[in-house]
């Protein structure tokens, strides 16, 4: 069983009190929690935390007018709804179907799990000090930082000259993949890039704005790139486009 870093137990944290791991990720957590002093008191605070909102939020009951409302008999259709439905109702299923179809398309569903948890990784370095383990503008230096701690070598660049400074890199977890994170700027705004190795082929780039974030994501050389931030879909495309590009 791989042991688990700090930073991957302090963000399978909240998934470990809320028992949303599974047996054996939640078994790698336990374990690094019984040897970690830190994580574990990150932990007790995080616990006590759920606790007293538990305790202490106020909770209303719904009005008796509601719940009559809810549960009051239907009254019988209308020959004109009836007829209504039954030349209409296909239409709509239709509709419906087509605009499955077509958000199927635009966001797989098979990448969705792992946009979801970039952009949690992306608010979670806005909200403490860890936004880097290596401060640095040279790749040569925040590069070689990554060796020996992942079993891959991402690419690093730096586009100061064309208004994406590089800021630094940290390691991170998604997808139970401890993973590569490296962060630009671009003026007052903070730009997540996550990096991890897979063995699917080529996948062509996504867009797609996640709970107020713009989220953009593809696949190539064995490698799956997430980009997160509250740039732009514009400026954060284009940034895609000189990553693609490489130096």
């Amino acid at each position: 069983m791989n042991e688990l870093d700090c930073t991957a137990c302090q963000t399978l944290v909240d998934g470990y009190l809320d028992k949303e791991l599974d047996t054996v990720m939640a078994a790698r957590v336990a374990g690094h929690l019984a040897v970690c002093a830190k994580c574990a008191r990150l932990h007790d605070q995080a616990r006590l935390l759920k606790v007293s909102v538990k305790r202490h939020a106020p909770y209303y009951s719904a009005p008796a007018s509601l719940t009559a409302n809810l549960f009051a008999p239907v009254a019988p259709q209308t020959r004109a709804v009836e007829r209504w439905r039954k030349w209409f109702a296909p239409v709509f299923s239709a509709t419906a179907l087509a605009l499955a179809v077509m958000l199927y398309v635009v966001t797989p569903a098979s990448e969705q799990p792992l946009m979801d948890e970039a952009v949690s990784s992306h608010v979670r370095s806005l909200m403490g000090e860890h936004l880097n383990d290596v401060v640095s503008s040279d790749r040569h230096t925040v590069k070689p930082w990554f060796t020996g701690k992942l079993d891959f070598s991402p690419p690093v660049f730096d586009y100061s000259a064309q208004g994406f400074p590089l800021l630094g890199g940290r390691l991170d977890y998604l997808q139970h993949q401890t993973t590569a994170a490296l962060s630009y700027g671009r003026a007052k705004h903070i730009i997540n890039v996550f990096i991890l190795p897979t063995q699917e082929a080529d996948k062509p780039q996504l867009s797609q704005m996640v709970r107020g974030f713009n989220v953009v994501f593809w696949q190539e050389n064995h490698m799956r790139f997430v980009l997160v931030s509250d740039l732009e879909k514009s400026e954060l495309e284009a940034f895609s486009q000189l990553l693609k590009n490489g130096a």
